[in-house]
Formats: C-alpha cells, sequence, structure tokens
C-alpha cells in the first residue's frame, strides 16, 4: 500500500509539472516543440507495452499500461500529423 501512493503521489507531480511546462511555451514554439517530443513518446510507448504485456495476475497494471499505449500512440500519430502539416508549409508550390 505504501508504494501505491508513492507511485499516485509522482503521477500528480508529473501531471502538475507537464501542464506547467506546457502552459509556460509559447505557441510559436508548440510545433517544433511537438516534433521533438515525438521520440520521448515512442520510449513511453515500448515502456507501455511492457507494462501492458506484463505476465502477472496484476490486473490495475494491464489496465493502465493499455491506456498508457494508447495514450501515447495518440501522441505520436498527432506528433507526427502536426510536423508534416508545418513542413508542408515551407514546400515549393
Amino acid at each position: 500500500m505504501d508504494m501505491s501512493i508513492m507511485h499516485l503521489a509522482l503521477f500528480v507531480l508529473a501531471v502538475f509539472l507537464g501542464f506547467e511546462l506546457i502552459t509556460k511555451v509559447p505557441p510559436t514554439l508548440h510545433t517544433p516543440l511537438m516534433s521533438g517530443t515525438n521520440a520521448i513518446s515512442g520510449i513511453t510507448i515500448v515502456g507501455a507495452i511492457l507494462a501492458a504485456g506484463h505476465g502477472g495476475n496484476e490486473t490495475m497494471v494491464n489496465v493502465l499500461g493499455f491506456i498508457a499505449v494508447a495514450l501515447a500512440t495518440i501522441n505520436v500519430v498527432g506528433g507526427f500529423m502536426v510536423t508534416n502539416r508545418m513542413l508542408a508549409m515551407f514546400k515549393r508550390k
């Protein structure tokens, strides 16, 4: 029980830190920031797949792992779509 409280506190801290960092970034830097974090989200997908495929009977770990895989995948696909759109603005017509 003690470890789950620590994990919950770490999760809340990560959410707060992420929110604070993103709200402090000026809008002109959102697209380069999104394209730069795609690699980090790819690493997140690998970790989430490992958590989701955990062989134990921990149902909560499997469910949270699946949710993490889904959200990280959405983040990666959205990041590539935004990057592709940004790069298309600089192509000659």
